[in-house]
């Protein structure tokens, strides 16, 4: 890795420096390349460099990149500023073009596909260090597709860029090409992606662990699959917003009318992956009870912490990520965390009850305002008289005195406590996915062996920075065996694409392409079972619920939205995906926020009390502006570059 940092070094980017610059501070040292690439550690090397822009879905994609903190799941509190920068000033609305960008997508995404063209070019067969010919040409088309992942991360940040297929020629008289439309760089990658995935191996499970993390055939399916999905959406097809909106060679950025065929693209896509990935053995993450019936708290939880081979739901991952802060910022400031990671009040009301009816059905005006559906059982008021008690191995109250903790029923099965005696009762009764995402004030925290305190002037309460700024902690991806202050983060691997969304993406565009078909609600109720959840249609299901009637396309649609909502909560920024494609954003994001009282120092919901921390009290206001559907290139590569056309918007 030295090696490829020290010759790259001078690869400043097309887009950071201009093309000129680019081109004069590419190395020419035939030499020093031939010295990479006539040794194989060296080689290695520089095609471990070329991975490198594969995020690291723990912290890189909440922090750096912001995707994770840019929705309404995760919620990192702004009093971290100092620390997180415009990450945080963007939820806020203070972004401009000269604002920085962590994820440096724009200037560090091209140095990476250059150097994969490098190593594309000069790579050769090693016979005598054990480098075969065939493992050059993997290689390769290892980099072939990391350049199409790369320039789909590229397109999905900006919309249109600048774009190279090969090594920049600095006597290209068009060396200052402007940006490709957005289809034209979809259907590029798409062409690159199915190409590679007739040459690529679907795993890698007879080689050595070196390979764990590299590219594959249903790595490639993924990407292409996600990205369909995002092309046929509201955002991009036929949107009217960008009516007229062109790049500077006259050409449309975005497609001018609506392309009913695009879904059924995103369709086929998606199911050829789901195809591909069955036939692979990839299949969703299930536990079972000691009966036989499934476990949907262990079942949805071992989806983040089955390692290798033993996780058959991922489909993309990266070995090594830094789950260690995330789980840090998750845990309570007296427990040695930082304690301010939390999640959205928005989140917690998405979550069903365990019947599945929806405790919430909408908002009267703001979210402080919720329009409370009273046939589910759901109330904002009092506190629970009794401990809510689920069939599960799922051991969310060990070491708490009188707690029920894996005890074994008259069935042979196992059962624990999800929530005591005393607690709010916004938080009794709700599906198990719930559970596994929301930590709120007085639940038990095993690792420090008490409850919770998140009131005011408490252990783990404000007024500090490292406080939960709207009363709750994020549980989702934080494993129940880390321990903050002994310093105990048991390994995973970072899971970018999962079978469980391609389930839901193929369900969400089969859907809008061919309403009616019965593979919309088979996909999507492979998911709910797997959660514990009643299945949609007649009569019952597997679980013994019955199943709930949905009638037409509109209600379907809508019944797919709300299960990405809470299935793929606080995941690789899907949620800040899904609000965006959707084109509703501006509507979810553009408004005040509500949580608990933080400066609440009564356990107590009285509305009229001031001091009750218990009652939705707005703690942040957000902005959302049309603009910021696409990142702004910063102003100065566009003085550099004429013909670099502003993201929409952004010039006003």
């Amino acid at each position: 890795m030295k090696l490829f940092k020290y010759i790259t070094i001078a690869f400043s980017s097309l887009f950071m420096c201009g093309c000129s610059d680019y081109l004069d501070n590419a190395p020419d040292d035939t030499l020093t390349m031939e010295m990479v690439f006539n040794d194989r550690t060296r080689t290695e090397d520089w095609l471990s460099g070329v991975y490198n822009r594969i995020p690291d879905n723990y912290w890189d994609l909440l922090k750096v990149w912001g995707y994770d903190s840019m929705g309404d799941d995760l919620d990192p509190s702004q009093r971290w500023y100092q620390w997180w920068g415009n990450s945080l000033n963007f939820i806020i609305g203070q972004w401009f073009t000269s604002s920085t960008w962590d994820a440096a997508i724009w200037s560090a995404n091209p140095i990476r596909i250059r150097s994969a063209y490098l190593f594309i070019e000069n790579a050769h067969a090693l016979p005598d260090q054990g480098v075969s010919e065939a493992n050059i040409e993997r290689m390769k088309d290892e980099c072939r597709f990391l350049i199409a992942y790369y320039y789909w991360q590229m397109i999905e940040a900006y919309g249109s860029v600048p774009f190279f297929d090969g090594l920049a020629d600095v006597n290209d008289p068009n060396l200052m090409r402007g940006q490709m439309p957005f289809d034209e760089m979809v259907d590029w990658i798409d062409a690159q992606l199915v190409d590679l995935s007739k040459k690529l191996p679907a795993s890698y499970l007879n080689e050595s662990t070196q390979f764990y993390g590299r590219a594959t055939s249903i790595m490639c399916l993924a990407v292409r699959a996600r990205m369909l999905l995002f092309a046929a959406s509201p955002l991009v097809n036929g949107n009217e917003w960008y009516a007229g909106f062109k790049n500077y060679d006259g050409k449309f950025r975005f497609s001018q009318t609506y392309d009913p065929a695009k879904w059924k693209r995103a369709a086929d896509a998606n199911r050829e992956l789901i195809e591909a990935a069955h036939a692979a053995g990839h299949d969703l993450v299930r536990e079972y009870n000691a009966d036989g019936s499934i476990d949907p708290f262990m079942s949805c939880y071992n989806v983040f912490f089955l390692r290798g081979d033993q996780n058959p739901e991922a489909l993309f991952i990266r070995s090594d990520c830094n789950f260690s802060e995330f789980e840090k910022h998750a845990t309570p400031r007296g427990a040695s965390g930082n304690g301010g990671l939390g999640v959205y009040q928005t989140l917690v009301d998405a979550f069903a009850m365990k019947d599945g009816s929806l405790p919430i059905t909408g908002y009267d005006g703001n979210y402080g305002k919720p329009i409370i559906n009273k046939e589910s059982g759901y109330t904002e008021r009092g506190f629970s008289a009794q401990k809510d008690i689920r069939k599960t191995k799922y051991n969310l109250y060990r070491n708490c005195p009188g707690a029920t903790v894996d005890s074994v029923g008259a069935d042979g099965c196992t059962y624990n406590q999800v929530a005591a005696s005393g607690t709010y009762n916004m938080y009794v009764g709700r599906e198990p996915r719930f559970y596994l995402t929301v930590m709120w004030n007085r639940q038990w925290y095993h690792q420090a062996e008490r409850e919770v305190q998140m009131m005011s002037n408490e252990q783990d309460g404000g007024p500090t920075h490292d406080a939960p700024q709207n009363g709750y902690l994020n549980r989702k991806k934080v494993s129940l065996d880390q321990n903050q202050r002994n310093g105990i983060h048991p390994y995973r691997p970072g899971i970018l694409y999962r079978l469980g969304e391609a389930y839901l993406n193929y369900a969400e565009a089969l859907n809008e392409c061919d309403p009616g078909n019965p593979d919309i609600l088979k996909y999507l109720n492979l998911i709910r079972e797997r959660a514990g959840m009643p299945q949609y249609g007649t009569g019952k299901d597997s679980n013994g619920f019955d199943k709930i009637p949905l009638n037409g396309q509109d209600e379907v649609r809508e019944a797919i939205y709300h299960e990405r909502r809470v299935e793929l909560c606080c995941e690789n920024g899907l949620r800040y995906l899904d609000l965006r494609r959707w084109k509703k954003a501006e509507e979810v994001l553009n408004q005040p926020m509500y949580g608990m009282n933080f400066s609440g120092t009564k356990l107590s919901d009285d509305p009229n009390d001031a001091a009750a921390f218990f009652k939705r009290t707005q703690y942040i206001k957000r902005v959302y502006e049309r603009k910021f559907y696409w990142y702004p290139i910063y102003q100065d590569q566009i003085d550099k570059d004429p013909t670099l056309v502003q993201a929409p918007f952004w010039d006003k």
